[in-house]
């Protein structure tokens, strides 16, 4: 599965901003799908995933409310949509594939497929 992540930028405190992340490959349905952050200076992050046996979604804590992934098999893609976005929210966020355990869906190695990330800037 090779991932492509887009739809990064600028925006004020307080706004939207909706990632998307094309894959490539046929199973890429049976792959559960995430997205990690990096902000400047610190380690990766989780930020959520949708998973697939029993197609649910798990979000970090400082994610809870504000942000909604979701996938779309058809299209072969997976979005995450912010809102009442805060500077803290700056980062680089990576789209990645995996078959984590459901222990397991916050940890970076439980995924084998990554995208290049895409910058997000929350500032005014």
């Amino acid at each position: 599965v090779q991932l492509q992540a887009s739809g990064g930028g600028l925006v004020q405190p307080g706004g939207s901003l909706r990632l998307s992340c094309a894959a490539s490959g046929h199973t890429f349905s049976s792959y559960a799908v995430a997205w990690f952050r990096q902000a400047p200076g610190k380690e990766r992050e989780f930020v959520a995933v949708f998973t697939v046996g029993n197609r649910r979604t798990y979000y970090a804590d400082n994610a809870k409310g504000r942000f909604t992934i979701s996938r779309d098999n058809a299209k072969n893609t997976v979005s995450l949509q912010m809102n009442s976005l805060t500077p803290e929210d700056t980062a680089v966020y990576y789209c990645a594939a995996g078959k984590p355990i459901l222990s397991n869906i916050h940890n970076m190695r439980g995924y084998g497929y990554w995208g290049q990330g895409t910058l997000v800037t929350v500032s005014s």
